[in-house]
């Protein structure tokens, strides 16, 4: 059978189950905005912090950012075509126009505040090992899927480049891997806002929480409860707005939660 290691920091090894495309480097590389694909390496890993090993082969992880939509992106010298998707379009409607066109003082406090979350998105650590088995947070219905164009009371906004989870008013929310959390507040657009560090450029965020579970600089386990679903910020029901980033790329997180990730990953490989 073969084996699937990442390799960090040329010293640890750990098993990686991802949703990835393995793609050799003499091939035509492409795929789609919001995925993350595999790319075969060099022997050495110089300025690499990790690469997947399979069966004696390593592989790069690549996050495919949703912007650069029909263009070629520059990766560690190698060129990616990023494929063209309609993902459809998402209209919403706020009777309360003050949440769309903010007043000065929430204006105000919603620029300080994307400041400070974008500062911690920045974070990158090495302490925790990253588990790409990523657990749904919440049981409950999708309602809005990743990279839909929105537009809020017919005004155009930035895609939606996040996964919604409507479910009741209470239901618990849980860590989807280990990690570390680096963010607890309550934000103008977010609600309630937790954010989780998981290794290695892996992060994860939970908006529009009705209470949290946790605390900052807390370690919290897969499965472990952080909080519960609400409509705290700006929303129009109860429901968890969740975002998975790589690398700072926003990735599709319906992507990397599938089931037998590792076989669909074997069977691309050969």
């Amino acid at each position: 059978m073969s084996k699937l290691k990442i390799i960090i920091n040329k010293s640890y090894c750990l098993t990686l189950i991802a949703s990835l495309f393995i793609i050799d480097i003499n091939a035509e590389l492409s795929g789609d905005p919001g995925q993350i694909i595999a790319v075969k390496v060099e022997e050495s890993l110089k300025g690499i912090d990790y690469a997947i090993s399979i069966e004696g082969s390593l592989y790069q992880l690549i996050p495919l950012p949703y912007s650069n939509q029909g263009e070629y992106i520059k990766h560690e010298g190698k060129s990616i075509y990023i494929n063209k998707r309609d993902f459809g379009e998402s209209r919403i409607s706020i009777e309360n126009t003050s949440l769309v066109d903010l007043n000065k003082e929430d204006s105000d406090r919603a620029f300080k505040e994307s400041k400070i979350i974008k500062e911690t998105l920045n974070t990158y650590t090495r302490n925790i090992k990253p588990d790409f088995n990523l657990i749904k947070p919440v049981e409950g219905i999708i309602s809005s899927r990743y990279g839909k164009k929105r537009f809020i009371n017919d005004k155009p906004r930035s895609p939606h480049l996040s996964l919604d989870i409507a479910a009741p008013e209470g239901t618990a929310v849980v860590s989807p891997a280990k990690g570390n959390i680096i963010l607890v507040g309550n934000f103008f657009y977010s609600g309630n806002y937790i954010v989780i560090d998981h290794g290695y450029g892996l992060l994860t965020s939970y908006s529009h929480l009705s209470k949290v579970s946790i605390e900052e600089n807390q370690i919290v386990e897969k499965g472990q409860k952080i909080g519960a679903i609400g409509s705290t910020g700006r929303v129009t029901g109860p429901h968890l707005h969740w975002t998975v980033y790589f690398e700072k790329i926003r990735i599709n997180p319906e992507l990397i939660i599938q089931e037998n990730f590792l076989k669909k990953l074997l069977l691309n490989q050969k």
